[in-house]
């Protein structure tokens, strides 16, 4: 890794049947038992797409930081594969936070989740029944299914319906998944069919063995239904809102209205798009935000960056 104060490994651990896999990230400066980050990503998508400049420069800062992927997903375990299951992937969050609280160099009342997209709803979902989460972020957040459907206009909507009724039917007669692209042009049967979401989708896929682009149909149906925004009143701990405007996936009408509910929430708006907040300057101000707002809630102590570290 070079001249970074930090080290990262590859780790498991066990949820439900099977395993998520991950990045754990640990400042090499000591970590007397101290705060730690888990973090998350949207839609389909795995850790190697866009999450380690966040997680880097978290762990820069003095932060124990895991990023996962959820079942059926990248490095993960879990079949079939490429299932999108929200209950599942709400389980991967509640086996992260057991995962990172049982690290030695974490105080487990200390631990903070970022969640970005898809991920950035399951935060609030999470926060709101665990009161022993210490702090969240939520980048970008899918907050309302019934808002995101809409984003794909009459034409999309129907196909995306179709195939997902098809495939929900196969599922109940033991057939293989079918799959449904996660971006793609206006109007096609995508999940994302803004202007905006294929090329977004695709810049953050890296060069290397890029996952698939496709997942379980089944879930069109799930997403009309979750309604991770309604969680946020009853989040107690500070949560910090990273909002795109305009948004075309996750659209910020919606998003402002429940931000504005959390007890202790803080909203931050970019005036960016959905998949612009990955990139460049705008990414380096989210993380930016980001560390200022964890720094506040969730500080780094001088003892804990200079004692040696133990795992």
């Amino acid at each position: 890794m070079g001249n970074t104060n930090w080290k990262r490994e590859d780790v498991r651990f066990s949820s439900a049947e099977s395993f998520c896999a991950g990045w754990l990230y640990q400042p090499q400066h000591g970590k007397a038992p101290g705060p730690a980050l888990i973090m998350g990503h949207g839609l389909g998508a795995v850790k190697e797409m866009g999450l380690a400049p966040y997680a880097e420069a978290f762990a820069a800062a003095g932060y124990v930081v895991l990023v996962f992927d959820y079942r059926h997903f990248g490095e993960s375990g879990g079949e079939p594969r490429q299932l999108l299951d929200i209950q599942h992937q709400l389980t991967d969050w509640r086996a992260a936070l057991a995962y990172v609280r049982s690290l030695a160099p974490v105080n487990p009342d200390q631990v903070a989740i970022f969640g970005s997209s898809f991920g950035g709803g399951h935060v609030m979902t999470i926060a709101a029944e665990d009161r022993q989460v210490a702090a969240a972020i939520a980048q970008c957040p899918f907050t309302s299914g019934i808002a995101s459907a809409r984003t794909l206009g009459l034409a999309g909507l129907l196909k995306v319906t179709a195939l997902s009724l098809a495939d929900q039917a196969g599922s109940w007669l033991g057939r293989e998944p079918r799959l449904i692209p996660l971006a793609g042009p206006p109007r096609s049967a995508a999940l994302m069919n803004a202007a905006d979401a294929q090329s977004g989708y695709q810049a953050l896929l890296p060069r290397d063995n890029p996952p698939p682009d496709q997942v379980a149909a089944r879930v069109g149906l799930a997403i009309s239904r979750y309604l991770p925004g309604r969680r946020a009143r009853h989040v107690q701990c500070p949560i910090l809102f990273l909002i795109c405007e305009p948004d075309s996936v996750a659209p910020a009408g919606p998003t402002l209205r429940y931000a504005r509910q959390a007890p202790n929430g803080q909203i931050i708006q970019y005036p960016i798009g959905h998949f612009d907040i990955y990139h460049g300057e705008n990414r380096d101000r989210a993380i930016s935000d980001s560390l200022t707002f964890l720094q506040v809630h969730l500080p780094v102590t001088k003892v804990q960056r200079e004692q040696p570290t133990k795992v």
